[in-house]
């Protein structure tokens, strides 16, 4: 029995010791599976002072770069590097907004999954190529919480753009842009072949003086070359404050492009479907308050929306109107006026416009093809100093259900109902009602609050 014991114990012993072995094992790999995460997880943090110093790094996913406080005069930042979706590289300003890029200095993003945040961009000017590009490389990058201001040449003629997207899937958002008194386009989404998916979001787009020419536009999406071309832009959350650099704040050359819940305040000008067809300008502000010149928006092109929009006090007329309808060209080249086919007008609300629905604008000797298939249906206007001018006899044309107060009635027309309410300081329909983004949303970088006041007068 003895001997039985002590073979048991000794069966027991050795089992301790290959179940405490294998167990010892099993937390070995354990923590060499763990330090070999955390070895693939790590990241670099590099802190550096000129541009010189970026272009020596060799960048790897989930790398960060911190540009030191303080001045980088003519500085050509050139942020090249593929991150990948779980660890983008970053740039950044070591204090947001602290980090001045100033005399010839400009920023080209080129890469994937890049992000740049904290830039200010002021007390100088581009010599030749945009301020800040996104190359025809890049991809799923991002521009954030960063500032031009004032960023001109002294020669007004000069043009070059402040932002110019190339590229796919990149982002612009919480930046202030503010104060561009040369010519060329503010921001810029270029197309190709193929489209790009662009997003613009809660910027703050400051004022803009008129040009007095052509090519003074805030945003412009896409190109005449292009124009046929998908884009699928979204801009939306953004703030037009006084931008009067031409009469097309936003000029849409593209197709599929969405224009949402924009504020436009005071800016003398117009949000322009100028060619392609099928996108939409759906629940923005575009506040007016009497200032001449003021305008809403224009239709260009096939099957284009424009739905849930709030226009007051515009006091545009013609191709200025709240809602302009245009007359086209017979055999249009792609620069030219295309027909406006299939334009849906709905759920708009329209106070004191100057000229609230035009059609047929802009007609001419040239522009002779007038607008076809146009459903104006269940918008609201209030105290018109005209409810509609037609320039020109729109063939198939359906007005139905529109209410109206203060104007007499036309075909298509009704008195106003019970449907609006003052909510927020404008007219919203009961069923919906909602506090304006720029209320409760943030705009711009978060280091920068800009002087912004937007009163309905």
């Amino acid at each position: 029995m003895k001997k039985y014991n002590t073979f048991l114990f000794g069966v027991f012993f050795a089992n301790c010791v290959v179940f405490s072995s294998c167990a010892a094992n099993n937390v070995g790999k354990t923590i060499e599976e763990k330090e070999q995460q955390a070895k693939q997880v790590q990241t670099n943090v590099y802190t550096i002072s000129t541009a010189a110093e970026l272009n020596a790094l060799s960048l790897q996913p989930g790398d960060k770069v911190v540009m030191k406080a303080g001045e980088w005069k003519s500085q050509l930042i050139n942020f090249k590097a593929k991150g990948s979706p779980e660890k983008p590289i970053t740039l950044v300003a070591e204090t947001k907004g602290a980090v001045i890029l100033s005399g010839n200095s400009n920023l080209k993003i080129d890469g994937e999954w890049l992000v740049v945040e904290g830039l200010s961009f002021k007390n100088g000017f581009s010599l030749k190529d945009d301020v800040v590009v996104f190359t025809k490389a890049t991809s799923n990058s991002r521009l954030t919480n960063t500032s031009i201001e004032n960023y001109n040449p002294s020669d007004k003629t000069i043009d070059y753009k402040w932002v110019s997207l190339f590229g796919k899937n990149n982002r612009v958002d919480h930046c202030s842009i503010s104060g561009k008194t040369h010519q060329g386009t503010t921001l810029v989404v270029w197309l190709d072949d193929q489209p790009n998916y662009h997003q613009i979001d809660h910027n703050y787009f400051g004022p803009r003086p008129d040009l007095g020419v052509n090519g003074g536009e805030t945003i412009r999406i896409g190109t005449s070359t292009y124009s046929m071309n998908d884009s699928y832009t979204t801009v939306q959350h953004n703030i037009f404050d006084k931008c009067n650099g031409e009469m097309e704040i936003i000029s849409i050359k593209s197709g599929y492009n969405k224009i949402l819940n924009n504020l436009f305040y005071e800016c003398v000008g117009t949000v322009t479907f100028r060619h392609g067809n099928h996108s939409e300008v759906s629940n923005n502000y575009l506040i007016g308050n009497g200032v001449a010149s003021t305008g809403g928006i224009r239709i260009i092109g096939e099957s284009q929306k424009v739905a849930d929009n709030y226009l007051y006090k515009v006091a545009g007329t013609g191709l200025r109107a709240a809602i302009s309808v245009m007359n086209a060209y017979q055999n249009p080249e792609l620069h030219e006026y295309w027909q406006v086919k299939n334009a849906l007008i709905e759920n708009n609300i329209i106070v004191d416009a100057k000229e609230a629905l035009v059609l047929g604008a802009g007609k001419d000797s040239k522009r002779i093809l007038a607008p076809d298939g146009i459903k104006i249906i269940n918008n609201y206007i209030i105290n018109p100093g005209a409810l509609l001018v037609s320039q020109d006899h729109a063939t198939n044309l359906v007005v139905q259900n529109n209410q109206v107060d203060g104007a007499s009635l036309a075909s298509g027309f009704v008195k106003m109902g019970s449907d609006l309410q003052m909510s927020d300081g404008i007219w919203q329909n009961k069923t919906v009602l909602q506090q304006p983004f720029w209320l409760n949303t943030e705009v711009g970088p978060d280091w920068k609050k800009d002087n912004r006041s937007f009163i309905f007068r």
